[in-house]
């Protein structure tokens, strides 16, 4: 089949237009919610200089469900069916109580987190998935015991939900970077021969585009914590079940196209760690993407209205999850271990190469 056929599917499409249609309908009835949706400009981490509603993961939900909706019923989509439903069903914990901080702020870090960790178990307790293999000696053993596969798969999903929170700080830089991040798990999926994770892919990819359409590049909502804990968990969900369902693709395929907001969410916790006084759940302004926007695009880009450095600045960080993408083109579905371990160490050393330089940069 045509790759451009596959793209233009029902569901997918009706997906991304149920996602734009609830946006659209979220920013003009903010008159009616935003005392309790309104995200305020104030916050050591903000950057964006009006009230804006935070809850456009409801959006995206309902774009998800729509489109799960809208799949085929024959017998040849029921496995896409499956894994569209248990996404939905595993990823309410997360949703929930992302949803409970964008409306009341008075959800502590930590109750995000194990819900986020639940929903990574709730995964499992659906489907019987869990990370019982990384190809690393001995590991892989300790993975073997049930109890551990479990704890670990929640940890890991929870670890990627939380990743996805900490770079939506710009105008479409979360959802821009999980749709190139699906983009490479479908395609990934599809040469593998896995068609119903491929078109699960799509579908979530078209529900995040139709909020795209109305966070980037003008800001109209925002992801919010529902959004983010919910396409982080759908992406980390993703990430634990293709190597699950094709043996033939590594681990590491899965570590290497999510390697930019896991090493975000690394260097950030290390970096608060040092800090005295200061909680590691505590937002700060140091993360790469404000450094990108401080003390790159403000300058190469002055000339510019501020407005436009908002979008700028995501499409600049958007490198972050492309390159990844592009490192797993020039290796097989079945990469060869060692590659992998090098373009993931690559990665992170230019990573940490740029972010260092930019910290340093006066």
């Amino acid at each position: 089949m045509n790759l451009a056929v596959e793209i233009l599917r029902l569901d997918a499409f009706f997906a991304g237009i149920g996602s734009f249609i609830t946006s659209v309908i979220l920013v003009l009835t903010v008159k009616w919610h935003g005392k309790l949706s309104i995200d305020s400009h104030d916050g050591v981490q903000k950057v964006h200089t009006l009230p804006t509603p935070r809850i456009g993961g409801i959006a995206i939900a309902v774009g998800v469900i729509i489109g799960y909706a809208f799949s085929s019923r024959d017998a040849a989509a029921a496995e896409k069916r499956a894994i569209l439903s248990s996404i939905i069903l595993a990823g309410i914990p997360a949703f929930m109580f992302g949803l409970l901080e964008d409306l009341t702020k008075k959800v502590s870090v930590r109750a995000r987190l194990l819900a986020t960790m639940a929903s990574g178990a709730l995964g499992w307790g659906i489907t019987g998935v869990s990370i019982s293999y990384v190809a690393l000696p001995g590991v892989d053993w300790v993975l073997s015991f049930t109890v551990v596969s479990v704890l670990f798969t929640a940890f890991a999903v929870g670890g990627i939900a939380n990743a996805i929170n900490i770079i939506d700080g710009f105008n479409g830089l979360a959802a821009g970077s999980v749709m190139i991040m699906l983009a490479a798990f479908g395609l990934v999926a599809r040469s593998a021969g896995d068609i119903p994770l491929a078109f699960s892919c799509l579908v979530l990819a078209g529900a995040v585009f139709g909020f795209f359409l109305m966070n980037w590049p003008i800001g109209k909502i925002f992801l919010g914590d529902g959004g983010a804990y919910f396409v982080g968990f759908a992406l980390a969900w993703v990430a634990v079940l293709m190597p699950y369902r094709s043996p033939s693709i590594s681990p590491w395929v899965s570590l290497l196209i999510c390697i930019y907001p896991i090493t975000e969410v690394a260097v950030s916790f290390l970096r608060r760690l040092k800090r005295k006084n200061h909680h590691p759940g505590q937002p700060d302004k140091a993360h790469l993407h404000h450094l990108i926007h401080g003390r790159f695009i403000r300058h190469k880009f002055s000339s510019l209205p501020r407005i436009h450095h908002n979008p700028l600045t995501a499409m600049v960080c958007w490198l972050g999850p492309l390159s990844s993408l592009l490192l797993l083109t020039f290796s097989p579905v079945a990469a060869e271990q060692n590659y992998l371990m090098m373009a993931c160490a690559s990665f992170i050393f230019v990573y940490l190469l740029v972010y260092y330089r930019l910290r340093s940069f006066r």
